[in-house]
C-alpha cells in the first residue's frame, strides 16, 4: 500500500514538473508544449507479477501551430504552416526550432533569441557584415545593405526544412532533431513572414487546470501513505496484544 502511494506521488510530481515547464514557456516564441502521461506497468521478478507501478512519460510534444504575433521588427520571422528553422545546437549538431526572434550577436552571427546560431543553406552559421538594413524574404533569403552603401546585396538563405512530425524528437534544450540523427534537407517550399514571431502553443488555462488536478492527485497519494502508516501501527498493536 505504501509502495503504491509512494510511486504515485513520485510520478505525479514528475508530471507536475512537465506541466510547470510548459507554463513557464507560455510566452516563449515558437515553444511547443510537452505532453505527459502516466502508465501502469507490472513489476516482474521471482514469482508472479502481482504488483504494479506507474511511470510518467513524455511521449511527444504538441506540434500544433500557434498564431503569429506582428512585431514590425525586420529580424523577426514566423514560419507559415509546416516547417522549421535550422539552427546549431549547443553540442554543435543541427537542430530545428520555430523560434523566429532573431538577433545579431556581437560577432555578427545571426542567432535566435535563445542564442542558437541560425544555419544557412550551406550548413554553417550565417555571418552578417556591419549593415544599416537587413531584409529577410519569404523564402528565407537574407539581403543586407552594408554600412555606407546604398544597394542591397543577397548574403545567404536561412535553411528551412519540413521533416515529418513523426520523425522529430525534442531535446532537453527545447530544440528538435530527427530521431534518426540525420539532417533534414532544405525545403524551398517553406515560407516565412517577416516582422512577426510565432507565439507559444501552450494553453495557459488548460495547463493551470492540469496543475491543480495533479496537485490534488499528489495529496491523495500522500494520504494513501499516511493511511498505510496508520494501518501498520494498528496491526503492530494488535500483534503485541496477542
Amino acid at each position: 500500500m505504501v509502495y503504491i502511494g509512494m510511486v504515485g506521488a513520485r510520478d505525479t510530481a514528475e508530471a507536475q514538473a512537465i506541466v510547470s515547464n510548459n507554463l513557464a514557456n507560455a510566452n516563449t516564441p515558437g515553444f511547443r508544449a510537452d505532453l505527459e502521461q502516466l502508465k501502469s506497468l507490472p513489476v516482474y521478478g521471482p514469482g508472479q507479477a502481482s504488483r504494479a507501478y506507474a511511470i510518467v512519460q513524455t511521449p511527444a510534444s504538441d506540434l500544433t501551430p500557434s498564431a503569429p504575433i506582428n512585431t514590425g521588427r525586420d529580424l523577426d520571422i514566423a514560419v507559415q504552416g509546416d516547417g522549421w528553422i535550422a539552427v546549431q545546437a549547443p553540442d554543435g549538431t543541427e537542430a530545428y526550432t520555430r523560434s523566429g526572434d532573431l538577433r545579431i550577436s556581437t560577432g555578427g552571427i545571426l542567432t535566435t533569441g535563445a542564442g542558437h546560431p541560425v544555419l544557412g543553406n550551406g550548413g554553417g552559421p550565417i555571418a552578417l557584415p556591419p549593415a544599416q538594413k537587413v531584409d529577410i524574404a519569404a523564402d528565407g533569403t537574407i539581403s543586407v545593405q552594408p554600412t555606407g552603401q546604398s544597394n542591397m546585396a543577397v548574403l545567404d538563405r536561412i535553411k528551412l526544412v519540413r521533416p515529418p512530425d513523426s520523425q522529430l524528437s525534442k531535446g532537453e534544450e527545447g530544440l528538435f532533431r530527427l530521431a534518426s540523427g540525420d539532417q533534414a534537407p532544405a525545403d524551398g517550399t517553406v515560407r516565412v513572414v517577416s516582422g512577426a514571431i510565432e507565439s507559444s502553443n501552450v494553453n495557459s488555462v488548460e495547463a493551470l487546470v492540469r496543475m491543480i488536478d495533479l496537485a490534488r492527485t499528489f495529496d491523495l497519494q500522500v494520504k494513501v501513505m499516511k493511511e498505510a502508516e496508520t494501518t501498520d501501527a494498528s496491526t503492530t498493536r494488535l500483534i503485541s496484544m496477542t
